[in-house]
């Protein structure tokens, strides 16, 4: 029979990376010649090779003679260097489609229905090999071994290496993944290696079920996780991570204090506004302004975006959704759903972000669903099942949205409205079709009124799996330092979580609670994972992922600004907003201000968390060593250090509340002793305890979650 193109040919140039972006498929191709994408066009495949200039790529009399094969085997100098042996089965394979005339692709191939990869899982030891196998099963149900033309990719190149052929060699203990793609379908092995036989874990009690699946994880591995951190350093890190203040010394005292096994709990109840007294639910509002600051980010609310009237209205609605604890449901809901006034309707203002079907296809999978469709828009998704079809049918359910000047001159002048158009259509670039409202990998979704509604409703439920992990993994992140997959963004079965089940357990508990995420929060800082000491033992340290103990993590710019104003007992004055304004409470990204800016503030232009650059920098270290900010603060009379010093108290009293003011803790003996030095050796004692504050305040313990 003769050698079809789609089944023998395409998954070929594949194999050799011959339709990578990097190669052929550049956007113009290399040396004149263009494959498309993946090889996800067929006919554009065909065509550069027999067709373009002239025929000049192939030989019928000759096949072995045809450019197409002397380049990738060097017979003639090639750009990309050697991607063909002779005698291989790949390149016999080539020869003899050319021997039978190059016939071209059918008009509809037998397309590859998924691919399956043997063993699934493997128990390793460091130093083994195991050879995979991978299978294609087809639209008419025929199988077959594709082994030879898969590619292979290693997810931890430091644990798991891979060849060409698919041998795999475990190098370290772990747990990672090899992918496996073929024909735009993939498929992960993953690979264990314990890192001990019989890790200790008698000390272990579950706080709840999330800790019931890292144990789990903990005995499949063979890791022994770091003990429960002490009450200080629960405090910080509680009050950091759930309202993005510090604590003052009069809280951590308090809570340290206070005789009782369940405070923790009540704590984070507190911090919460889940006790349901109003004497005790004094933190709701900082509660707000904190996640009111981290969605902003996301959404992208800004004056550069949106003018001064739809980032106030934007601002508002979220800040009152936090403070009200509106569901994740609703909340997305009415952000999907939204028209009418910029400028009176908050979410309104989703789609001035946002101004067409493929930005809002765009933003809208990757903020709510933790999916990256950018790649589909042109090609189909090189390490996912997500096609231009895929795309185009989303981007349809927006096709009808726009906006337009108001005909009414409303409160702030003539205002923009968000309408929906009777018409407007997605159209498949390819194909030329006018594309169905599609949810992805789901139903088609049309409404007679507004195409938004079925999407609305379909993204923010159970039928959709991806909207509750999403959430998941961004608190999980959050509060843990890393996300149950990482990037937090980018979901997908090639992105395996590191411990599935509790994953899973996660968005059931979230969906079963009404999307309600003040009690997702609240079930992760209950958990004894997230109760965990941040040192990690000599055996645990490479098992970080796992979070067999708390991830450090560097504090935000806003917060840490308010901590150094807490710290120091001062305020900032940002412009245009009322004296005692937080940091975290700034609606815009426009306020100037050299602090926020240094320490990584962003400018709210992509949905990626990474935008919010987390690494320390040369210019972050000059300032808080040189700075004006930390140092006037310190000098300020009326801040915490001058109005100790009129108290009249002692070195060592003055000493102990600046420990507690920062690091959220007392001193030890040694550390007084240390301090004590600095203001003897110092002209002034004033100038000596401001030295300690500034040292305390530059320090680590100060400038991360511990």
């Amino acid at each position: 029979p003769a050698i079809d193109f789609d089944f023998a040919i395409r998954p070929i140039l594949s194999k050799a990376g011959c339709n990578m972006g990097a190669c052929h498929a550049s956007q113009h191709g290399k040396g004149g010649f263009i494959l498309s994408v993946f090889g996800f066009d067929p006919r554009v495949d065909y065509k550069g090779i027999v067709k373009d200039e002239l025929e000049r790529r192939v030989d019928f009399i000759e096949p072995t003679n045809s450019l197409f094969l002397m380049k990738p085997t060097m017979k003639t100098p090639h750009g990309g260097g050697r991607r063909l042996t002779e005698g291989s089965v790949m390149y016999d394979t080539l020869v003899d489609w050319l021997k039978a005339g190059a016939p071209a692709p059918v008009s509809e191939p037998n397309e590859v229905v998924s691919v399956e990869v043997f063993p699934k899982r493997r128990v390793a030891t460091v130093g083994s090999q195991q050879q995979l196998r991978v299978v294609a099963n087809y639209a008419d149900g025929s199988i077959r071994d594709v082994t030879p033309l898969s590619r292979f990719d290693s997810l931890d190149e430091g644990m798991l290496a891979v060849s060409e052929s698919g041998l795999v060699t475990t190098n370290g203990r772990g747990q990672a993944g090899i992918m496996v793609r073929f024909e735009g379908k993939a498929e992960i092995c993953m690979v264990t290696t314990p890192y001990s036989e019989q890790p200790n874990l008698d000390d272990w009690k579950n706080n709840n079920f999330i800790d019931e699946f890292a144990i789990g994880k903990f005995e499949e591995l063979g890791i022994a996780p770091s003990p429960v951190c002490d009450d200080a350093t629960f405090v910080r890190r509680a009050y950091l991570d759930a309202i993005g203040s510090l604590p003052t010394p009069e809280e951590v005292k308090a809570f340290v204090d206070r005789e009782d096994p369940a405070k923790r709990e009540k704590l984070i109840d507190q911090l919460l506004g889940l006790t349901g007294d109003p004497l005790l639910d004094i933190y709701n509002d900082r509660y707000a302004a904190y996640w009111t600051l981290k969605w902003s980010d996301l959404i992208r609310n800004s004056t550069d975006n949106l003018g001064e009237q739809g980032m106030w209205a934007l601002h508002n609605w979220i800040r009152e959704a936090f403070r009200v604890n509106k569901g994740m449901d609703q909340f997305v809901k009415e952000i999907i759903t939204a028209k009418g006034s910029l400028y009176m309707n908050g979410p309104a203002n989703y789609y001035q972000i946002n101004s067409n079907p493929t930005a809002l296809t765009e933003s809208t999978s990757q903020l709510f669903m933790g999916v990256r469709l950018e790649c589909a828009k042109c090609h189909h998704h090189p390490f996912e099942s997500y096609s231009q079809a895929d795309y185009y049918g989303m981007a349809a359910f927006f096709s009808r949205v726009g906006t337009k000047n108001s005909e009414e001159f409303g409160l702030f002048g003539r205002e923009r409205v968000v309408v929906v158009q009777p018409s407007g259509e997605a159209r498949h670039p390819r194909t030329g079709k006018n594309m169905v409202p599609t949810v992805l990998h789901g139903e088609q979704m049309e409404h007679p009124l507004d195409r938004r509604i079925p999407l609305a409703n379909w993204l923010a439920s159970p039928d959709n799996s991806w909207f509750a992990k999403s959430i998941v993994n961004r608190y999980m992140s959050y509060l843990l330092g890393r996300g149950l997959v990482e990037p937090v963004d980018d979901l997908r079965s090639t992105n395996p979580a590191t411990n599935e089940e509790m994953f899973t357990a996660l968005a059931e508990y979230l969906e079963q609670n009404q999307y309600d995420v003040k009690k997702l929060v609240k079930v992760i800082m209950n958990s004894r994972v997230y109760q965990l000491s941040s040192q990690p033992t000599e055996l645990n340290q490479a098992a970080g992922k796992f979070y067999a103990f708390y991830k450090v993590k560097r504090i935000a710019a806003e917060p840490l600004l308010d901590a150094i104003n807490t710290a120091t007992a001062t305020t900032t004055k940002f412009q245009n907003l009322p004296a005692g304004t937080r940091a975290i409470e700034l609606p815009d990204t426009n306020y100037p201000n050299y602090f926020l800016k240094t320490f990584g503030k962003p400018r709210r232009t992509s949905v990626c968390e990474c935008e919010r650059a987390p690494d320390e920098n040369l210019a972050q270290a000059l300032h808080t060593l040189n700075g004006d900010t930390i140092n006037a603060k310190i000098d300020e009379a009326n801040g915490r250090l001058g109005k100790l010093i009129t108290a009249e108290k002692s070195d060592a009293e003055i000493i102990r509340e600046l420990f507690l003011a920062t690091w959220s803790r007392t001193p030890t003996e040694e550390e007084i002793a240390v301090c004590k030095g600095i203001v003897g050796e110092a002209a002034e004692r004033k100038e000596g305890l401001g030295d300690v504050l500034w040292a305390l305040i530059n320090a680590k313990e100060f400038i991360y979650v511990r």
